[in-house]
């Protein structure tokens, strides 16, 4: 099969490579679309995401969509749509979320040794529980979302929920738009969004956020919002979110910072008593993605986050194109 293998930093190739069988408890996927995730880029452009360096040929990709190609215990008919929940998890028995739990993995990650491949590839082999299947008629592109969306999902859930409340996306890339989306969802009051650039900035207004800020442009109001999404992970869009978080209020850190300290404004957190909380993937909001993108406004959804479409053959132009924010919002691979 083929597949678009990283050894290192700008060094990345479509390759053949032994197409996977199923065995009891698991199932092979065909592929149809992959999104290009910020932690793709970083093995792509810099070898690395964060601490976790590419030390052997590594697939990258978690955001998957494609049809059911062998499953060996027959619950799944060959061609079934489907999308994946990227994630196997530890079995620590702990309070907390399965997904922080010790000893897990995720898809195209080299976090772990061996590093576990991920899905650009024509076919997927999976443990069956990380299978979830499809409403027949949903589009596979849109369902290629279903991974980001749970992230969007998951923050807004570490926030304390959107219902009623004044919400500030920081950052308008494709988890900021999800994140904004799942608050829309979670029928926010006010969803406000923000950036540094234009094009996002568009597609947020698209989206139908009820207004959008420029970075260094246009002010955003004082003590206004209930709920920060802060999905840059950029010191400085932080620190420009704390005057707008009202006091006591709440900014739920979806976007991941670099490794190391950061230049954090903590006296003006303290002095209005705002909780930070970290947000890290997700649980199990996949399902309820799943059920976002699959109605009438999931079609909507993806039609402006989802701003860029490449055949396999051409993924080095995809991460290119994918890296350029103004641009582009998420780009998909097409393994059809």
């Amino acid at each position: 099969m083929r597949a678009f293998v990283i050894e290192g930093a700008r060094d990345a190739e479509v390759r053949e490579v032994k197409t996977p069988q199923a065995h009891a408890g698991q199932v092979l996927v065909r592929v149809a679309y992959v999104g290009i995730c910020g932690s793709d880029l970083h093995y792509y452009f810099n070898g690395a995401n964060g601490d976790f360096v590419v030390k052997e040929p590594l697939i990258p990709g978690h955001e998957v969509s494609g049809t059911v190609a062998h499953d060996p215990s027959g619950k799944l008919a060959e061609g079934t749509p489907v999308t994946i929940h990227p994630a196997r998890f530890g079995t620590e028995d702990l309070r907390y979320g399965r997904h922080l739990w010790n000893g897990g993995s995720y898809l195209g990650s080299a976090a772990t040794w061996p590093h576990t491949q991920g899905a650009m590839s024509d076919y997927l082999l999976v443990e069956d529980y990380m299978v979830r299947e499809l409403p027949a008629n949903m589009d596979l592109k849109a369902a290629a979302l279903a991974e980001p969306l749970a992230v969007g999902l998951h923050g807004v859930a570490i926030g304390g929920w959107a219902t009623g409340k004044a919400i500030l996306v920081s950052g308008s890339g494709p988890i900021g738009l999800l994140a904004a989306a799942g608050a829309k969802a979670g029928k926010a009051a006010e969803i406000w969004a923000t950036d540094i650039l234009d094009g996002p900035l568009e597609r947020a207004r698209a989206l139908g956020v009820d207004k959008v800020v420029r970075v260094g442009h246009d002010e955003l109001p004082a003590d206004h919002f209930d709920v920060v999404l802060e999905c840059t992970g950029v010191a400085a869009a932080f620190n420009g979110c704390i005057p707008a978080v009202r006091k006591a209020g709440v900014i739920s850190q979806i976007g991941m910072f670099p490794g190391g300290p950061q230049p954090i404004n903590m006296a003006g957190l303290l002095s209005k008593e705002v909780e930070i909380r970290g947000a890290f993937r997700f649980d199990n909001e996949i399902d309820f993605a799943i059920q976002i993108l699959a109605s009438d406004e999931g079609s909507s959804i993806a039609d402006v986050v989802i701003t860029h479409v490449y055949p396999l053959t051409d993924a080095v132009e995809a991460f290119e194109m994918a890296k350029n924010s103004q641009e582009s919002g998420k780009v998909l691979i097409d393994l059809t």
